[in-house]
């Protein structure tokens, strides 16, 4: 395959659910951090692919003998595998400036982890295990390279030029399925440049509060680090299923302060008690008139809509159970029983979200 940039990989097959990853991943190129995004972005596919996924670290007195048995071995319970090696600049320099680099090659050939070994495993590999070579240096080896101009990927981690800050930002986005705004995407380019590791980590950030569907406005981009979240957003994330945004929203309020037992109380258990009164009225085919009537809400109110679309959302038996649960936390936390608060707390929301029926 040809030669690619971490650019062009990260908007074509890295981004695309549709394209395969080939049998051989080689990583290269200058910059740290797209070497380890690549790195992460290949991992993720493959293991969604139900690939295995096992590390080896080659440093300056190891072979690939390991990661290549590791490879080939037949496995009953795991017959697709993804083996990463992270070839480690000291063991690549050694390998260059040695002057009897072929003799080394030679000797350490016995275990069948020689460069050799490598690049013969590269010329033959077909699938379905996976192997993905990451360099810690601008360039891999020649051998490696002609060997894999066929059957591999290669990424080059070139460090991005001014006009290209905006397709990286664009191609992050879209890789965590956002779609930011024109001034959003301007905001993010004046605060971090080329620091493509700060543009992925607050784009980041912003899945955990984003609408599926919504653009992201300059607003959205401060929504994680700068404020305390607000009464009832919780309730609101949870109702809405958003489980990720909930379990944010709750760590972030009790490190600034909010006590376990004022969420559970204020927050948790109304919500739960509103669901499953909305729950068992729609069970009875009432209208969403009459549930908001039963709730001494008006029909447009927030708090009755968002009850209605939880009930339906996660059902009348699995909101009873939990319903149950949280009242007996609540008595846990009072009499001192239950010592992991926070823990307690998380999960029984995880609970409430991720349970089956």
């Amino acid at each position: 395959m040809p030669l690619e940039t971490a650019l062009a990989y990260i908007r074509g097959a890295g981004g695309d659910p549709r394209k395969r990853i080939p049998p051989v991943v080689v990583i290269f190129g200058p910059h740290a951090f797209l070497r380890e995004y690549v790195l992460d972005s290949v991992v993720r596919k493959l293991a969604g692919d139900g690939c295995q996924y096992r590390s080896f670290q080659i440093g300056s007195g190891d072979d690939y003998g390991a990661a290549l048995n590791e490879l080939n071995a037949p496995d009953l319970f795991a017959p697709k595998r993804a083996i990463a090696c992270r070839i480690l600049k000291s063991r690549r320099d050694k390998a260059e400036t040695a002057t009897d680099a072929d003799g080394g090659d030679t000797r350490a050939s016995g275990s069948g982890g020689s460069e050799a070994a490598l690049v013969s495993a590269i010329e033959d590999a077909r699938g379905p295990g996976h192997l993905i070579l990451l360099y810690e240096k601008d360039s891999a080896p020649a051998k490696v390279r002609r060997a894999a101009e066929k059957p591999a990927l290669l990424v080059n981690c070139m460090r991005p030029f001014d006009n290209q800050i905006e397709q990286y930002v664009n191609a992050f986005a879209n890789a965590l399925g956002l779609k930011l705004s024109p001034a959003a995407l301007d905001l993010v380019i004046s605060r971090h440049g080329v620091d493509l590791a700060a543009v992925a980590n607050t784009l980041g950030k912003v899945t955990i509060f984003a609408e599926p569907g919504k653009l992201v406005q300059p607003r959205d981009l401060d929504e994680g680090s700068r404020r305390m979240p607000e009464v009832f957003e919780l309730a609101e994330s949870v109702a809405n299923g958003r489980a990720s945004a909930a379990l944010a929203q709750l760590g972030r309020a009790l490190a600034l302060g909010r006590e376990v037992f004022e969420i559970l109380a204020v927050e948790i258990i109304p919500m739960m008690r509103r669901m499953m009164i909305a729950a068992s009225m729609m069970a009875s085919r009432r209208s969403p008139g009459d549930v908001a009537a039963a709730l001494g809400l008006p029909p447009q109110s927030g708090l009755a809509t968002r009850a209605i679309e939880g009930a339906r959302r996660f059902g009348l038996a699995r909101l009873e159970r939990a319903y149950w649960r949280a009242c007996a936390m609540d008595a846990g936390f009072k009499d001192g029983t239950i010592k992991g608060r926070e823990e307690a707390l998380a999960g029984l929301i995880l609970d409430l979200m991720t349970a089956p029926d």
